[in-house]
């Protein structure tokens, strides 16, 4: 009698073995599936390293003469690209920009106007 006619509660053991097998290469596709996720996007790690990051920010524009400034509350920023923030001079904003917080300054992406709450919040202070 050869192996695979011996049978194990009416299964023989050539499908268990078949089963196992793709068992095992199931989870070897799976597990390299979880890593290839969990590893970091090498490009964003170096935006990271070089202190730069993309946020979402409250604050008002100062103007200085020709210079334009982000006011937020713990500090004002310069502003690289100060033409998005024309006609806003005076105004309380949501903008969101990559910070560059070791330079001191910020390049804007999106201006917005606060959200009623935001509005409300910034009246309080």
């Amino acid at each position: 009698m050869t192996p695979a006619r011996i049978r194990t509660f009416g299964i023989s053991i050539r499908s268990v073995l078949k089963t196992l097998l793709l068992a095992f290469l199931l989870s070897i596709v799976l597990s390299i599936a979880a890593l290839a996720q969990d590893s970091p996007n090498p490009s964003s790690q170096n935006h990271r390293a070089e202190g730069e990051w993309l946020t979402s920010i409250l604050g008002t524009v100062r103007a200085d003469g020709q210079k334009l400034t982000f006011v937020t509350d713990r500090r004002a920023w310069n502003v690289d690209n100060p033409e998005t923030l024309e006609g806003h001079e005076g105004h309380f904003i949501r903008v969101k920009a990559h910070i560059y917080q070791d330079k001191g300054w910020i390049h804007i992406t999106e201006v917005k106007p606060p959200t009623a709450i935001e509005s409300r919040n910034n009246d309080e202070r």
